[in-house]
């Protein structure tokens, strides 16, 4: 959630110069998905990859403490081949090891890349973490920071770096607002306040829009990247 990398006029990144593999060949496009525990990262994760899976290869790594359960849920799931699904246990708070010993994440990733072939794109999952949860730029090349409704509405008006410079906002769930007393016309103008021109999407798994809005998003992203 850096941000400080380059991207082009419509906010897409830029390859860098480590955006090729050794052998020339481009590099998957790198995406993080960061945010508070329970805001629904893995399963947006997984709609992600029953939206793309028949465009473009590719792959998941998740990221939990001390377990493999966001990468078991998506092999539950069935939402890519086993051999397409990493986990990395990260043994202390998961915003270590995606920004601060990013070892871990990058040879999983790698590991990925030159096992089940040339990749178009790797979603990077951080365990559940805080509004402070910041992404290396040595790891992904851009981030989706999800937060909920339930979490309160207040939460775009708090910021945080997850908030405030992620590459895009989501605020996930908002079909529960009308139980958890959400606002959300509320939550969309705050978050607009925090971000300026940095895109928001409010989003709701089980309407009818589902995840479309944010899959619309990760495949322009892929096509600046290849571009």
């Amino acid at each position: 959630m850096h941000l400080d990398h380059s991207h082009d006029a419509t906010g897409a990144p830029v390859p860098s110069a480590d955006a090729r593999r050794p052998d020339g060949r481009r590099r998957a496009l790198r995406i993080g998905l960061g945010g508070p525990v329970g805001s629904g990262k893995t399963a947006t994760v997984a709609a992600l990859c029953r939206a793309l899976r028949e465009e473009f290869s590719l792959a998941v790594v998740t990221n939990d403490i001390y377990t493999r359960e966001d990468a078991e849920f998506l092999l539950r799931e069935a939402v890519l081949p086993p051999e397409r699904i990493a986990a990395v246990e990260t043994g202390a708070c998961p915003h270590t090891a995606i920004r601060d010993d990013i070892s871990a994440n990058l040879e999983a990733v790698e590991e990925l890349e030159e096992e089940t072939g040339p990749l178009d794109l790797v979603l990077v999952e951080s365990g559940g973490d805080n509004l402070t949860a910041t992404f290396s730029r040595g790891l992904v090349d851009a981030q989706i920071f999800v937060i909920d409704v339930a979490g309160g509405d207040d939460i775009p008006r708090k910021g945080g770096p997850g908030v405030t410079t992620s590459d895009l906002l989501v605020v996930n769930k908002t079909d529960l607002a009308p139980y958890v007393g959400s606002d959300l016309a509320r939550m969309a103008a705050d978050a607009k306040a925090a971000r300026g021109e940095l895109p928001v999407v409010l989003q709701s798994l089980r309407g009818e829009g589902g995840v479309g809005e944010v899959a619309a998003w990760v495949r322009a992203r892929l096509a600046a990247w290849t571009a």
